[in-house]
């Protein structure tokens, strides 16, 4: 059985080859001056560049009165936060492929992404957030590609065949 993982370093065949050198800190290791990585500021191939790369869907235990309060505040806080990002309605039930209660965030860049994610690292309280880049292939965007913050839950997958 094959694999489809694409080939990291191709463009890089001719490249000079990296040293063992460390930095001042004498741990980390001295990287090849290089021009500033285009992933910086677009998404990757194969993700979704004309909509939004990457869904957020947080987690909550519905029938857990205080999850459930956390996870509106946590709606609440969101919205007021980060305004320009995609945010959905506060579920009270499982809905889609969702096990449980949740709500939606879509972002649309790279630096949106990463700053909900780290927003997200330290202010998620007890609510585990399912990220997932939107590639065109739902199920492995939410299987195989999928990131958990948090306890992970089992996704109702056969919705995607």
């Amino acid at each position: 059985m094959g694999h489809d993982w694409p080939n990291l370093l191709a463009g890089f065949e001719n490249a000079p080859p990296l040293t063992e050198e460390r930095n001042a800190d004498g741990k980390s290791l001295k990287n090849l001056e290089a021009p500033r990585s285009k992933a910086y500021d677009e998404f990757v191939d194969p993700l979704d560049k004309k909509n939004n790369g990457f869904d957020f869907h947080i987690y909550y235990i519905q029938s857990d009165k205080e999850q459930l309060e956390f996870a509106r505040s946590l709606h609440e806080r969101i919205r007021r936060e980060f305004p320009e990002m995609r945010i959905y309605r506060f579920w009270e039930v499982p809905v889609g492929p969702h096990p449980t209660a949740m709500f939606e965030v879509n972002v649309f860049d790279p630096h949106m992404t990463g700053t909900l994610f780290s927003w997200l690292a330290v202010n998620r309280g007890p609510c585990s957030v399912l990220i997932h880049p939107n590639t065109g292939d739902e199920l492995k965007d939410h299987t195989t590609l999928a990131t958990w913050m948090g306890q992970p839950w089992p996704l109702k997958t056969d919705i995607f065949h």
